[in-house]
């Protein structure tokens, strides 16, 4: 349906149907001819909304399109040669208006100066924007017929200075999303309460990632790939197990990049230099390249980044300042063929590394400082590639993908060597500072074939085949002056084959149901390596044993239209995490998988002006995977017991004004172990009796009442915030006929939890404020950056440990980085 736009004299096309919301791939077919009748013929076929207010427009003559594209990659091929530009007002809503001066040629004459003031221009009428698509749904469902929590990020909100942050940056944006801080490539993400650990160990990850359609992390950390030229960020709150299977019990993380575009060179550049109070300057850079080998048929896109964080922690025992800088350098490389009649081949490759020169914690009451005997640096490898190949019978989409991930991450902790003494008598002394070295190798290879229905209010089907393997290696060393110790290492493997399926029907009228399915059959092997091979093995001789499990995840869901602003929504979920095998100092043991299963029932209300979503979860979680502490220091895996997690939360944004825009977000968390396991409770009854606890008392006595006291440290469920909140503003507005201002600023609370399960890892962490204001000043294709964060300069008390040998005789703390000022630039063509 084609309506006229308010205000306007000359007719926009409009499509009053939430069909893709503009922001995926529709196939579009448009003849050359004046702009009225093209846009016209684009609205009808995309559902997007697209506007001019300039009446000698509508007989500018455009190009033809004709293809499966994104409605702003139509636009871009319509609109070349034109001089004009498609800028994008609201979701899915677009305005044709003459392109900037600096992309058309020399500026025009000013005015003469008696010429009096110029008349303001018409105003320009926004359409009502579209409902955004759920992408990661695998069927592309409309937000508003989607039955669960959900949030993006769209990529043109993201800056380069926001890109460089990586994974921190979708943290500071969502409420809902948090991370340990252990650096940037070693920690974990977290959504909804679901949190085990936060050490790099054999589990299973609780959230899935994803890179655009590839898996990139199973049993590892959290790579952290920078955010550059991403179309956007979306969180699905889980659990997700029918659509992503094992590892996504809190939810999924998809980043979606830019594709190639086939018809038109460009490019970027951006760059900036940071400097950091009480630490070490920094600086940041890289480029963007896209190029059609073959127009229309075949493009090319790649890019290179590379940055330099400075450190801020001083070393006061090794006398070195700033010890914890961290470097980064990476890349993306993509390329499209578009061979006709709906199909579209995709081939891509990402790399990154990160290299932390020094862990980030302090001490307590010492600032940013600590007293260490060596460095204790880290590192983290990433790469990623993958093929996808789709094809589209009108509603009807096919796509296999293939994708190949290798991920190395070394880390390194301070720890005490002890020496046996020349006289038995004699209790070990600590004597020279040793190195506890963990190396995890990691290889996944995934592969999925899907056909999907989608239909523009929500109704469709999907059926898909996958299979994954994943290889997990742990090594661990503890070197030393004295003597170099190997110690046992574990592998993991894990080969899954997976039939799952979903579908939604339309029952009653604004009522849908959707059902679906997951059935996977998993083998798991595991088996212990190094020296100690022998000893490992007569202490737990199951552990090598190889198991098969088979798992049927159903999933059920509601959702209620009442009107077409506001949706009411219930659902039901199950997820699940596969077992392993895990180190305990020097010897394996087996841990078996875990299981969650989610009520969540929630209302979202979107309007032009005003969007409000609420959200509350109850999940009960068995078996859980977790890490703890022994009484000699190492971390290891195990089933610490049964828990259930209660989830609340609510996020609005208004806009009450042209060009600004408020978001507010805050999230209750409670999450308990509810049955601890008997392991569980006798190590940690072990670690408190190592420590010293009940000394002198009789054993039987003593043992009794560890026991009783690692009951109690253990109820609560590590690195989720007891309440989290944000509170952001962003404002836009033109400065001059060329110049345009946009600023940003954001107010996060983090609240109370925990660092692990059991007693020496039960210290509370959190409860601190993180702030950050961005102000760009310049055109669409260039501008200068000024970037603030932790505004206040505050220390707070980030989830992170710093050695875990050192936990029960030193207070660790991880501060939040110092004020730091970011000095960018960004241009492109």
């Amino acid at each position: 349906m084609v309506r006229a736009l308010s205000c306007l004299p000359v007719l926009a096309a409009l499509i009053a149907t939430p069909a893709y919301a503009g922001d995926t791939a529709a196939r579009v077919h448009v003849s050359s001819g004046p702009l009225q009748a093209a846009i016209g013929d684009l609205a009808r076929q995309s559902g997007a909304s697209i506007g001019f207010r300039d009446r000698g427009l509508a007989a500018v003559r455009v190009r033809a399109v004709n293809g499966t594209m994104s409605v702003e990659k139509a636009l871009a091929v319509m609109l070349r040669g034109t001089r004009l530009r498609a800028r994008k007002v609201a979701p899915a809503s677009y305005l044709i208006e003459p392109a900037p001066r600096a992309a058309q040629g020399p500026p025009r004459r000013p005015p003469p100066q008696n010429a009096g003031p110029r008349p303001a221009p018409p105003p320009v009428a926004v359409p009502p924007p579209q409902e955004i698509v759920v992408t990661a749904t695998k069927r592309d469902i409309p937000l508003g017929a989607y039955p669960g929590g959900f949030q993006r990020i769209d990529g043109e909100d993201i800056s380069t200075a926001d890109a460089a942050r990586g994974s921190a940056a979708i943290e500071t944006r969502l409420a809902s999303v948090v991370t340990t801080h252990l650096g940037p490539g070693r920690n974990k993400i977290f959504i909804r309460g679901i949190a085990d650990s936060s050490f790099v160990g054999p589990t299973q990850a609780t959230v899935g990632q994803y890179w655009g359609n590839s898996r990139i992390t199973y049993s590892a950390p959290d790579p952290s790939l920078r955010l550059y030229d991403v179309h956007s960020v979306e969180v699905l709150e889980g659990p997700q197990g029918t659509l992503y299977g094992a590892g996504s019990l809190g939810g999924v993380v998809r980043v979606v990049p830019h594709a190639p575009d086939l018809e038109r060179v460009g490019g970027a550049a951006f760059g900036g230099v940071q400097a950091v109070q009480h630490g070490q300057p920094g600086v940041d850079g890289g480029g963007i390249l896209n190029l059609p080998l073959v127009e229309g048929q075949l493009g090319l896109r790649a890019l290179a980044f590379g940055a330099i964080e400075g450190g801020y922690i001083d070393d006061t025992r090794r006398g070195l300042k700033d010890v914890n800088d961290v470097r980064t350098i990476g890349g993306r490389v993509a390329l499209r063929w578009d061979p006709g009649n709906d199909w579209i081949v995709d081939l891509s490759a990402v790399g990154q590394r990160i290299k932390g020169a020094d862990s980030q914690y302090a001490e307590h009451g010492s600032g940013l400082s600590r007293g260490s005997g060596i460095a204790q640096p880290y590192r983290n490898d990433f790469w990623l590639a993958d093929m996808i190949v789709s094809k589209s019978w009108g509603p009807l989409e096919l796509t296999t993908s293939v994708g190949y991930t290798r991920q190395y991450v070394s880390e390194q902790f301070e720890g005490a060597e002890l020496v046996e003494p020349t006289d038995p008598a004699q209790a070990p002394t600590a004597t020279t500072i040793a190195a506890y070295n963990q190396k995890n190798h990691i290889e996944m290879l995934t592969a999925e074939t899907r056909l999907a229905r989608k239909d523009r209010d929500g109704k469709g089907w999907l059926i898909g085949l996958s299979l994954l393997s994943n290889e997990a290696r742990v090594r661990r060393t503890m070197d030393g002056a004295v003597h170099d110790t190997p110690l046992t290492g574990v592998r993991n493997k894990v080969r899954e084959v997976t039939l799952y399926g979903e579908g939604t029907v339309e029952p009653l009228p604004r009522l849908t149901l959707t059902l679906g399915g997951r059935l996977t059959h998993s083998r798991l092997t595991g088996a212990s390596s190094d020296v100690l091979e022998t000893v490992a093995d007569s202490l737990s001789p199951e552990a090598r044993k190889g198991r098969k499990e088979t798992r049927l995840l159903p999933s059920a869901a509601l959702a209620y239209r009442p009107s077409d602003k506001l949706t009411l929504f219930a659902r039901y979920q199950q997820g699940f995490r596969p077992g392993g095998i895990a180190v305990r100092r020097e010897f394996i043991q087996r841990y078996k998988g875990d299981r969650v299963a989610t009520f969540e029932g929630g209302a979202r209300y979107h309007d032009a002006d005003f969007d409000i979503e609420a959200t509350g979860s109850w999940t009960m979680w068995r078996h859980i995977q977790a890490d703890m502490i022994d009484g000699f220091g190492f971390p290891t895996t195990l089933n610490v017991g049964n828990g259930r997690v209660l989830s609340l939360g609510l996020s609005s944004r208004w806009r009450p004004a042209r060009g600004l825009e408020v978001d507010g977000a805050i999230y209750f968390n409670d999450s308990k172990v509810s049955d601890p396991s008997d392991l569980a409770l006798t190590i940690g009854a072990n670690t408190l009796l190592a420590a010293g606890f009940a000394e002198g008392a009789d054993f039987a006595d003593a043992n009794a009442a560890a026991r009783r006291l690692a009951q109690k440290d253990m109820r609560r469920l590590p690195n989720i915030a007891d309440l989290s909140g944000r509170l952001g503003v962003s404002y836009s507005a033109p400065l001059s006929d060329t110049v345009d201002l946009r600023a940003r600023g954001y107010l996060r609370y983090v609240g109370k939890s925990t660092l692990g399960v059991g007693p020496i890892l039960g210290q509370l962490q959190g409860d601190y404020v993180d702030t950050g204001l961005e102000i760009r000043i310049g055109q669409p294709t260039r501008g200068v950056t000024l970037s603030l964060t932790n505004l206040f300069d505050g220390r707070g008390n980030r989830f992170a440990l710093g050695s875990p040998f050192l936990l029960r005789e030193r207070n660790q703390i991880t501060p939040l980085q110092p004020r730091t000022i970011r000095l960018g630039f960004d241009m492109s063509f």
